[in-house]
């Protein structure tokens, strides 16, 4: 009996991880890296054309990553335990970047701060209003979603703010959201409602170091545009 030839992509996988361990990921282009990771999931099949559909879709790597699993479930191809398995990534790339930030005074790693603010919401389809709290050494203390709302809202409670900031001890807090349409650009109620907190905050203490809001498109610094 004659012994079958490997499937054609057998030997596309080989080189591809080869040309991985030579250069690294950041010399791939977004559905090789894909490709990679799909690898592991869906071992026997041609995962070509089903990464650079993906990203056609959805408009790159981290795009996928950040797809809700009711998107990702549309897409033909895509088993639970395959979209599982890019889910645990997406958490893992949070939980790395959250670690840059977690024992270091936050203010003097601001590129770290703006990178975990970008893996944790840019991608997301609905707004999130997210609080770093951190200590006189501005030092992480926590780190919470205090909201989720629509793809264009989230409603935000100054009260509840400037009380969690009192229970966890925080003496500043950054505030960050997102921008599901990808432009991070500030509204005037964005304005409005950081400036609100600010005065509210002040007298108790706490200072609002900035509110970040960050898109696919890049990330805006309510402080940095001297609008607080």
């Amino acid at each position: 009996m004659l012994e079958e030839d490997p499937p054609h992509y057998h030997g596309h996988r080989d080189r591809l991880r080869a040309r991985f361990i030579e250069v690294g990921g950041d010399s791939l282009p977004d559905y090789e890296l894909l490709e990679l990771v799909l690898f592991r999931s869906i071992p026997r099949r041609d995962v070509k054309p089903l990464a650079k559909e993906l990203v056609r879709r959805f408009g790159g790597f981290a795009e996928v990553l950040g797809a809700s699993r009711g998107r990702l479930s549309e897409v033909g191809g895509l088993g639970e335990a395959t979209i599982t398995d890019l889910k645990i990534l997406e958490a893992a790339s949070r939980r790395l970047a959250r670690g840059a930030i977690a024992k270091r005074p936050v203010l003097s790693s601001w590129a770290a701060v703006l990178e975990y603010c970008r893996t944790a919401m840019a991608f997301a389809e609905r707004e999130q209003f997210r609080i770093l709290f951190l200590d006189k050494k501005n030092a992480l203390i926590a780190d919470e979603v205090q909201q989720s709302g629509t793809v264009d809202h989230t409603p935000v409670y100054v009260r509840e703010v400037v009380k969690r900031a009192l229970e966890v001890s925080a003496t500043a807090i950054i505030l960050v959201h997102n921008h599901p349409s990808g432009d991070p650009t500030p509204s005037s109620a964005d304005v409005r409602m950081t400036r609100e907190i600010a005065d509210a905050a002040r007298p108790l203490g706490v200072v609002v170091h900035d509110h970040i809001i960050v898109g696919r498109d890049g990330h805006a610094s309510l402080k940095g545009l001297k609008l607080i």
